[in-house]
């Protein structure tokens, strides 16, 4: 994992804080942090996931798109409707 792609996801996240702290990091070039780098990318990668399911969830909650409904769930006793129909 290269350090500007490490980059432009913190961009992507908006972590402008994270971002230049990578980019002193990188520059220094130590062992510990290339190490750390895999991590580091995954942990984003995962960041980057969660905010997108949990912006579909919203988009979702505020559609407002109706509950999902078949027959197996309706009483047919308690209703004019005749099941074989």
């Amino acid at each position: 994992m290269q350090p500007e792609s490490l980059l432009e996801m913190f961009r992507i996240l908006k972590l402008r804080g994270m971002a230049l702290a990578v980019a002193d990091l990188s520059e220094q070039n130590s062992p510990a942090f290339q190490a750390a780098l895999p991590v580091l990318s995954d942990l984003v990668k995962a960041e980057i996931a969660e905010r997108e399911v949990r912006s579909l969830a919203y988009q979702m909650k505020t559609a407002r798109f109706p509950a999902y409904r078949d027959l197996s769930g309706f009483d047919f006793n308690a209703s004019e409707a005749n099941e074989a129909l």
